[in-house]
């Protein structure tokens, strides 16, 4: 079990870092859900070969337990192969069996068949999109489906001003715009609770980017990201119908790989994708190029 310190100082070093083995995505767990944090360093063959950070709750001296490990384990470079993702989650099922009065939930960050291994499938799977944000701004903008970049080239000259805030100045703001529009068109979406939690536990870190599209001096469009080590997330965003005639929403994810790319972030997740009941975003996110990753979805 690593210290706080020791797993900060790891978890910079992955590769595709997500936001829900993030500290401060433990932290919002503890206030929202009374969940403790426990941090784990994965040894192979006498090697660091990766991370995980699990999240508890108990009572009865854990007779009644809950474990979750959502969108992990991470590795290092050179691991994180087949054989080590079993070998890590026969070990886990081996220090955290199956049993009456325990409650698993796993969603490992890799596509694999977890039954064989004592795990039982709780069905679905989860897709995501991840963008290098370390390629040149030129290669990223090639990678640009077409009709993505031709709404970015409308959006370039029309006259849309664009703020960044990593101080939460504007948090409120969008909070409450998010709300609205998701209340109106029914879509499913993070709570703002949940949203304002994580934004409290990111912010003293300098870990959340608000970006703003204005029109004529009236804000049409906005975005949140949280950052997370070497990784951020593309958390959710709003367009005014103004904002959407206009590009902006294009625009400000845009601008957004410039600005990770100045604080170093080198791989941005654009979040959750499906067939059902998001198409559009789907085929918004797939504009921007990147590849697509299929996990495996919930383990009990």
């Amino acid at each position: 079990m690593l210290s706080f310190p020791e797993w900060e100082q790891r978890f910079k070093r992955v590769q595709r870092s997500t936001l829900l083995q993030s500290y401060p995505y433990a932290q919002s767990m503890a206030e929202m859900q009374s969940q403790k944090p426990r941090w784990g360093v994965i040894m192979i063959d006498n090697q660091e070969a990766g991370l995980v950070q699990i999240t508890e709750a108990g009572i009865l001296k854990n007779l009644i337990h809950a474990v979750i490990l959502d969108r992990g384990p991470l590795w290092f470079k050179e691991f994180g192969t087949d054989a080590h993702i079993t070998a890590f989650f026969t070990e886990f099922n081996r220090k955290f069996p199956s049993r009456m009065g325990r409650k698993r939930r796993i969603i490992p960050e890799t596509h694999i068949d977890l039954t064989p291994l004592g795990y039982r499938d709780a069905g679905g799977i989860y897709e995501t999109i991840w963008l290098d944000v370390t390629k040149p701004q030129d290669d990223l903008r090639a990678e640009l489906k077409k009709n993505w970049r031709g709404t970015l080239i409308k959006a370039e000259k029309r006259g849309l001003t664009l703020e960044w805030d990593s101080k939460g100045d504007h948090l409120a703001w969008l909070l409450q715009s998010y709300a609205v529009d998701k209340e109106t068109k029914g879509y499913d979406g993070p709570s703002v609770k949940l949203l304002r939690t994580l934004a409290k536990y990111h912010l003293p870190r300098g870990e959340v980017l608000i970006g703003r599209a204005l029109l004529d001096g009236k804000a049409v469009a906005g975005i949140l990201i949280l950052c997370h080590g070497s990784g951020a997330t593309y958390q959710i965003g709003f367009t005014s119908p103004q904002g959407r005639d206009n590009g902006a929403h294009h625009i400000l994810l845009w601008q957004a790989l410039g600005v990770l790319k100045f604080k170093q972030i080198k791989d941005f997740d654009l979040g959750g994708i499906n067939d059902d009941s998001a198409k559009a975003v789907k085929t918004f996110k797939q504009g921007m190029g990147g590849e697509t990753v299929t996990l495996s979805g919930m383990y009990h």
